[in-house]
C-alpha cells in the first residue's frame, strides 16, 4: 500500500479516535496504520518533562535553533512510517510550518517511555523505525526496570550502537547529557 494511501487511512482513523472514551494515537508502522490507546501515567510524563527540560537547556549549546518537543508527529513516507514519540529533538521552525509531521530527516533524537502495557513498541518496532529512518540517537527510558538504553549510528536499517545505562546514571545521549537521578520506576516510591 502506498503511503499517500496510508496517510489517508491513519487520518480517518484519528478523526474515528476523537469519538472514543480515552486518548488514542495513530502511528504507521510496518504493518499499516495503527490505533492505539494511549495511558501514560504521571510517571510517564513527569520523565518526559525532565528530559525535555534537560535537553531544551543543552540545544543552544549545541545546536541553537533546536528544541526537544513533546507530541509532534515524525514521518518519512519514503520508507511508510509515521510515528509519534515521546520526545524528539528537532528545529523549532517546524512548528510553524503547513502540514500535520515533522519530516524525520529533520529530527536529531527520539525519546521513548516504556509503558507497562506495550514494551515490544518501544524495543522492537520503534527501534526498527528510527534507524531506517535515519534519526541518529534513541533513547528508551524503561520505568518498568530502571534502565535506560541508548543506540546511535544508524546504518542499513539499523543502530550499530547500544549503551545500557541504570537510573541514577549521567547518561550521554549524543552531544548532550540526561541526568537520570529523579525518574522513576513504575510502582515504586522514592
Amino acid at each position: 500500500m502506498d503511503y499517500a494511501k496510508m496517510r489517508a487511512i491513519a487520518a480517518e482513523l484519528g478523526a474515528y479516535s476523537e469519538r472514543l472514551e480515552g486518548s488514542w494515537s495513530v502511528e504507521i508502522g510496518p504493518s499499516g496504520p495503527i490505533l492505539a490507546m494511549r495511558c501514560p501515567s504521571k510517571r510517564h510524563e513527569g520523565t518526559v518533562r525532565r528530559i525535555c527540560k534537560q535537553l531544551d537547556a543543552q540545544l543552544p549549546g549545541t545546536h541553537p535553533g533546536y528544541i526537544c518537543a513533546n507530541g509532534p508527529e515524525i514521518e518519512h513516507p519514503a520508507i511508510g512510517r509515521m510515528r509519534r514519540p515521546d520526545a524528539v529533538v528537532i528545529p523549532e521552525a517546524t512548528l510553524d510550518e503547513e502540514g500535520l509531521a515533522v519530516d524525520a530527516t529533520q529530527v536529531l533524537a527520539a525519546v521513548e517511555i516504556v509503558s507497562p502495557s506495550n514494551p515490544s513498541n518501544d524495543y522492537d518496532e520503534k527501534l526498527a523505525d528510527y534507524p531506517a529512518m535515519s534519526i541518529p540517537h534513541y533513547m528508551i527510558v524503561d520505568p518498568r526496570t530502571g534502565t535506560i538504553e541508548v543506540h546511535s549510528e544508524p546504518c542499513k536499517g539499523r543502530y550499530s550502537s547500544k549503551e545500557p545505562y541504570i537510573f541514577g546514571d549521567a547518561v550521554p545521549f549524543g552531544p548532550w547529557t540526561v541526568e537520570t537521578s529523579e525518574f522513576r520506576r513504575y510502582g515504586r516510591d522514592g
